[in-house]
């Protein structure tokens, strides 16, 4: 069986500093193949956030694949954002894109969907590039059989009914390459709460997964993350939500692995 952990939107400088660290606690107790962090592992992409979560990534015993979000783009060091939005990013924490993990049964592949600029008003949304998108599908074409995950920050389709919007650009046409590619899951945060759905293309077999978020910036939902464990006839999504003392299953869902 593959089990993963799928954390993101830690938000450090807004952390919820009792579940970052129960949450730790968790992964650390668990055996995860592998833990993924979906992005905005910062509030402002100041240094000082950055070294805290590099620090507490470093706690984590299962291996990692990281992602940047938007708040991972330095907020107040303009010339910097314009320039190099990722730098900071790529000194604390790792590669920036993309990011590749295979283990037996198991490939995960992540990509960066934040920009620091963006020809319009509202730079937190998200963009894949047509690149971005074909790469991942060759990568994952030439991956040997398994679990296939796709890994970033904005949700490339809408959460129906969810408490922000992500507007990816390119993410439609991206979603219907990764479906048509075999792609199981598209994980991603943003939202602050999660959700699992699926996409529109290739029968549906391919679903978005987005886990919630460990910081005080709550969207409706408590702080939180994901559990997900496949094996050949299914994959099972757990939401723990944090209860003030522990996290505890919030939502459950069960998707058939249909045959690629």
């Amino acid at each position: 069986m593959i089990r993963l952990v799928h954390l993101s939107d830690i938000h450090f400088g807004g952390e919820n500093v009792a579940a970052v660290k129960a949450a730790a606690d968790f992964v650390n107790a668990g055996a995860f193949d592998l833990a993924v962090v979906s992005g905005d592992l910062t509030q402002f992409g100041a240094v000082g956030e950055f070294e805290a979560a590099a620090a507490w990534l470093e706690t984590l015993a299962p291996p990692r694949l990281v992602c940047p979000g938007n708040h991972d783009a330095p907020y107040l060091a303009w010339w910097e954002r314009f320039t190099h939005p990722f730098g900071r990013f790529a000194r604390f924490i790792g590669p920036v894109d993309p990011q590749t993990f295979l283990a037996p049964g198991l490939a995960v592949r992540g990509v960066n969907t934040a920009r620091g600029v963006q020809p319009r008003l509202n730079w937190s949304k998200g963009q894949i590039a047509p690149r971005q998108a074909a790469e991942a599908a060759a990568w994952f074409a030439a991956a040997p059989p398994g679990l296939r995950v796709m890994v970033c920050h904005h949700p490339l389709a809408e959460m129906i009914g969810g408490p922000m919007t992500a507007r990816v650009w390119g993410g439609e046409a991206a979603a219907r390459i990764l479906a048509e590619g075999g792609v199981d899951l598209v994980l991603s945060g943003h939202i602050h709460a999660p959700f699992v759905w699926p996409y529109p293309f290739a029968g549906g077999r391919t679903h978005a997964v987005g886990a919630g978020t460990l910081s005080v910036r709550e969207r409706g939902v408590p702080p939180g993350f994901n559990t997900i464990e496949a094996d050949a006839r299914e994959i099972r999504i757990v939401a723990h939500a944090w209860a003030g003392s522990r996290f505890e299953p919030y939502r459950t869902w069960t998707l058939d692995r249909a045959p690629a």
